[in-house]
C-alpha cells in the first residue's frame, strides 16, 4: 500500500529556504559532502557528491518512490522538474493550471480540487509504491487533513535565522510522531519519522 511521505531539507532552526526562496544552504550537503556519487534520473538529471551514510540513505529512499506530490510554487522554482520529476509521475496541487501546461510529453499532472484527491490521484500514480511530498504548504495541508505517514527530514547543519519554515500552519497540534530512524551524514542527519494516528 502507498505511503504519503514528506522529504525536505531544513536547517536546524526549522527553515526549508531563505526568505528569497534560496534553498542553497539548506541543500550543500548534496553537492559537498563527500565522494560518492548519486545520480538522480529524471529529464533534467543531477549528480550529487555526498557520504557514504547519506548515499545509502538516498538510494532507500528513492527506490520507494514512484510518484510525486508538491503545490504550485514549488512547481514554479523547480520549473516544472523539466517535465518530468526523477521520483515519477507528479501531482502539483493549484488553483490554477499555468500556460503551457499541461504538456503530451510530461509526466507532470495539475490537481484543482484538493488535497484529498491530489493524494488519491498520486497514490494511485505510485502503483505501490510511496508518493514523495514537497513543498512546506503541501506538506502542512497533507498533516492538517491527516494524509501523512511519514516525515523524512534531512537537518542540515546550520542555522538559517530567517525565511520559510517547515511546519508554520499546522491547524492539528499536537502532532504525535513515532521513534525515528536516524542516519548521520556528513553536514546533514537523516531523520525518518512515522507518523501516528489518532
Amino acid at each position: 500500500m502507498s505511503k504519503v511521505v514528506a522529504i525536505m531539507s531544513m536547517s536546524l532552526d526549522g527553515y526549508i529556504a531563505d526568505p528569497d526562496d534560496g534553498v542553497a544552504e539548506v541543500f550543500d550537503w548534496y553537492f559537498a559532502s563527500g565522494d560518492v556519487e548519486f545520480h538522480t534520473g529524471g529529464s533534467d538529471p543531477l549528480t550529487f557528491k555526498v557520504s557514504g551514510p547519506s548515499a545509502g540513505h538516498l538510494r532507500g529512499l528513492w527506490s520507494e518512490l514512484g510518484a510525486v506530490l508538491a503545490g504550485r510554487r514549488t512547481f514554479e522554482v523547480a520549473h516544472g522538474w523539466g517535465g518530468h520529476h526523477a521520483w515519477g509521475p507528479a501531482f502539483v496541487l493549484t488553483h490554477q493550471i499555468p500556460a503551457g501546461w499541461p504538456r503530451p510529453d510530461s509526466t507532470v499532472h495539475f490537481v484543482t480540487d484538493g488535497i484529498a484527491s491530489a493524494v488519491n490521484l498520486a497514490k494511485a500514480a505510485a502503483a505501490g509504491k510511496s508518493v514523495g511530498v514537497h513543498g512546506a504548504d503541501t506538506i502542512q495541508q497533507c498533516l492538517n487533513a491527516g494524509l501523512l505517514d511519514e516525515i523524512h527530514v534531512d537537518l542540515a547543519a546550520i542555522l538559517l535565522g530567517s525565511g520559510i519554515r517547515l511546519f508554520d500552519h499546522l491547524a492539528r497540534t499536537p502532532v504525535r510522531l513515532a521513534d525515528p530512524a536516524v542516519v548521520p551524514g556528513v553536514g546533514v542527519t537523516h531523520l525518518r519519522y512515522p507518523v501516528r494516528r489518532a
